[in-house]
Formats: structure tokens, sequence, C-alpha cells
């Protein structure tokens, strides 16, 4: 089945990420850190277009790639907002990556300069190449964010307004039978996806949303950030989530909406129930008109016993990097909500594809397709995964689903062998390289196996060439990989099964453990 959807009018939207900043009200606020500063959109445009100007002053411009390792906070925002404005691509990172992962990520991404802060790890330090242009970031004289920067520049290179389709941000996404492919997203795709999100949940100025999703995640990025400022509304950006300043943050700053994956709605659900007469039930239901779920699959029982305890409509939604997010999602108005369903195309075409190009009708599973102006025109320096990801201007996204004949769809599983752990996408390829790695394996196949907490967590299977502890090769993991990605049970086996052609069978030794 073929859901199209009317076209989006991008004829009013903002042709930049800049160009967001000028939809707010120069005295109303636009980002609060509930530790830190407070700034309006007055106060943005013009720390932006500073900030913007020190970039050029550093020889950073157009074509230019500014890797960004920051926690969430006004200043991660305010810097990739700078980037975007100076022309450049903003490349954001987990802070949590080994040294090892920074290293691969600031090469792969061709990055120039890397904004940071004096409390950078040391594995940041490690990884920084002589080549990269340390750029420090932390707050001047008078509390306003500043840039400064060893290097000395003796011809500043001219401010160049950037176009609609420059490239703004650059992701990795994981794959599955190689290393992390890049994601290049322009200005147009971003702005596209924002106001998509906009129209979806009727957002407005007077909108508070309560960002936990990291910044470094297109997730945290469009949905609850870009989306809000570019519909004039504020942002509640704490540096991390925790359930127990959640809701003493809602009231606070009279938050009406906030999106997070199943992990931490679950966290912010059990809370409630444990404590009887829970201060935070009515909290939400003073507050939030909505909450949104994406990222990692919602389980119906879940999300409706979360709507009932906190009296506030739960929309699903599915998203994805290379669509600059938001895909589907169920309304809040105007159609019913499905539990078990990511809802319908939000301005965005789905069709479901058997393997040789075909769509299929209402009620037969198959790969989801995709089409829309939010959606990547192809990954980076890779030609072969464009090659299996495009069938006749469809993005095909590895997911399989259904859709029935009102346009719903559910997906029921994944083409791709992407382990996903509370939102975060994992490469299982990248855990069997590690494993390969260490002298006493011979061969090694890592999975997912599902999790009543994180949805999905990374195991593996390992066949050895001389003894040793799996204990020993967890910490191996640990030393290498970053925590999320790092298998906590790994199996002893004699041999990994492989098919015909000697690859290796991932979803037969997924089902053995599972």
């Amino acid at each position: 089945m073929n859901a199209d959807v009317q076209e989006l009018q991008t004829s009013s939207l903002p042709g930049t990420i800049r160009g967001i900043l000028d939809r707010g009200e120069p005295s109303h606020i636009a980002i609060i850190s509930p530790d830190g500063p407070v700034l309006t959109y007055g106060d943005l445009k013009h720390q932006v277009d500073r900030l913007a100007e020190q970039l050029h002053s550093f020889g950073i411009g157009p074509g230019d790639r500014v890797a960004i390792i920051l926690p969430n906070g006004v200043e991660h925002i305010v810097s990739f907002l700078a980037v975007t404005a100076a022309g450049a691509t903003a490349a954001p990172l987990n802070p949590a990556y080994t040294k090892e992962e920074f290293r691969f990520c600031f090469e792969d991404a061709n990055a120039k300069a890397l904004i940071s802060s004096t409390a950078e790890s040391e594995a940041v330090k490690a990884a920084l190449p002589d080549s990269m242009t340390a750029i420090d970031v932390g707050p001047d004289d008078d509390g306003q964010t500043c840039f400064t920067s060893g290097i000395s520049v003796t011809e500043q290179r001219p401010v160049e307004p950037s176009e609609a389709d420059d490239v703004a941000l650059v992701l990795h996404t994981s794959g599955t039978t190689s290393r992390p492919k890049k994601v290049p997203l322009t200005h147009r795709n971003l702005v596209v996806s924002a106001q998509n999100i906009i129209d979806t949940y009727g957002l407005t100025a007077d909108d508070v949303s309560l960002c936990v999703m990291p910044l470094f995640h297109i997730h945290g990025l469009v949905a609850s950030t870009l989306a809000t400022l570019m519909s004039g509304g504020v942002v509640v950006v704490p540096a991390k989530f925790n359930a127990l300043d959640f809701w003493p943050a809602v009231e606070a700053h009279h938050v009406t909406w906030y999106s997070a994956v199943p992990t931490m709605h679950q966290a912010l659900l059990h809370r409630a129930k444990r404590n009887s007469g829970s201060e935070a039930v009515e909290i939400a239901k003073r507050n939030l008109r909505f909450i949104r779920s994406c990222s990692a699959p919602f389980s119906p029982e879940t999300l409706i016993d979360m709507e009932e305890t906190f009296g506030v409509p739960v929309l699903e939604a599915y998203g994805m990097t290379e669509a600059a997010h938001q895909v589907a999602s169920n309304p809040l108005r105007g159609g019913k909500r499905v539990p078990g369903s990511v809802g319908i195309g939000t301005n965005v075409s789905i069709a479901i594809m058997d393997q040789d190009g075909n769509i299929e009708p209402a009620g037969v599973a198959g790969e989801v397709v995709i089409k829309g102006e939010n959606i990547t025109q192809g990954y980076e320096d890779n030609p072969e995964a464009n090659r299996n990801s495009f069938t006749d201007g469809w993005f095909r996204t590895g997911d399989q689903g259904v859709m029935d004949s009102e346009g719903y769809l559910k997906l029921v599983g994944r083409l791709k062998e992407i382990i996903i752990r509370s939102g975060e996408k994992i490469s299982p390829q990248e855990i069997d390289e590690t494993l390969l790695a260490h002298p006493s394996v011979a061969g090694a196949v890592a999975f997912g196996v599902p999790n009543s907490t994180h949805g999905e967590v990374p195991s593996a299977a390992v066949v050895l060439r001389s003894p040793v502890q799996p204990a020993e090769l967890v910490a191996y993991c640990r030393a290498h990989l970053a925590a999320f990605k790092c298998p906590k049970v790994i199996h002893i086996v004699d041999e990994i099964p492989r098919s015909a052609t000697g690859k290796v069978q991932r979803r037969v030794v997924s089902a053995a453990f599972a």
C-alpha cells in the first residue's frame, strides 16, 4: 500500500537552520538550562551570529566539518546553531565514545575542527589529531557562550550565507556488515522535518519541551529542539535525564510535552506507580498536553499503562537518522491512536515493498520504504549502500512492517540486524571486529536479545583459539567500545553457523540464545 500524503509547502519555510530563529519573538524565552542560563530569542540570535563570526576568524566556513563533543545544555545547542550559521557542517558525537571511536569518527567525517570544553575526556584529548583545530567553548565574563582557540588566522574567511541544499549535519548510523555509514542532512531536510513535527503535534509559541534525549542523537536535536525553536516555543535542556529531577522540572518550567525512548518512559512510570498518590501524576495532568515516544519499540501494554497512569495522550512515533528523524506518528488530534502502531505518515509517503521492488497491498508484510523532502539524498562515500537503499525514488529503511487500509504502520521486525538499545543503534559487526581483535578469539558474532528495560541489548557468541574467560572478553569490549555497545553476556561455542557462501548466520545464533 502506498500512503501518499499531501506534499509539504516549503516556500513558507525558513531556508536554513539560522532562519528558524527568526520565527521566535525576540523577547520570548527560547532556551532554559535548569542549572544555567536562560536565553531569549534575541539573546540566542545574537550569540549564534557572534559565534559564527568567531568560527570564521578561526578559518572555519563553508565546506568544513566541525565535530561537537559536549553534554546536553545551552552550549551544545548554541554551538550547533553557530556551526550551521557559519556555513559549515556540524558532526556531534557521543561523549561516551572511546579513543578509538573518536579517532574513527574524526577521520571518517573529515573534521577540520572540534568544539569541546576544558572538561573534555582523556579519550577526546588522546584521539584529537594535530591537524584538527581545537575550539574550547565556555561562558565569557558576561555569561555569554564564547569560543576560544590557540590558533592564529591571518586572513579571516568571509561570511557566506548557507543555502537550503548545503549539508548542515552529518551523523554516523550503524550498518550490519560494515563500519557506521555517514548520513549527510541538508538544511532543507532538517527544516522540513522540524515543520512536520510542528504540524503533527500542533506546536506553538506557548509550548515548552523538555529535552531529555542526547543532542548528538537526531531525536533530541530535531524533535525536542529544532521543532520547538521553529514553533517559537521554549526548550528546557537539563544536562541529562534523571527520573528524580524530571517532574520538578516539568512543574517549574510548565513543560507541555516531552519526547523520549521507552526506557525513559518506563523509568518514570515505574517510579510513579511505586509511590502511591505520586505527585508526578498530578504534575503531568496539570502541565502536559502529550507524551511522545520514538527511536525504539514501545510495547502496547506499557503505552496504555502510561497513558492511564498520567492521564495524558501517549503517542508512539517512527523516526530514523536518514529521514532527519520523523517518518510517522500516531496523531494527537484528527485521528485515532493505535497502540502497537507507529501511526501514519507525517508529510512523508510510506509504502510496503517486496524484495523485487513491487508495492504490496494493505495487510501484507514487507520492507518499509519512504519518500519525502526530509530524507537524505544518500549516504556519503558509500555507493554500494546507496544502490541497496534506493529503489525507484523510495528509500528502503531495512525495517519490516505492515500497513492497514487506513495507512497505520506496524513494525514487525528489522530486515537489518542493527541492535537498538534504548534508542541507540549498535552495529553488531563493530562488536564482531572488536572481539576478533582479542588474541584468544577465532570467531565472533554479535546479536541483540530482548530486554525488558532497554528493549534490546547486545550479546555475542565466540569460538576460541585459546582458553579465556567470558568475563575477560566483556572487559576487553569495555576497553575498546562505548559502554552501551558492550555485551554483558558472551557465550563460548564450538562453531558459528554459516551459509553455503560463508556468510555468518547471525539470525540463527540470535534465535538460539534469545
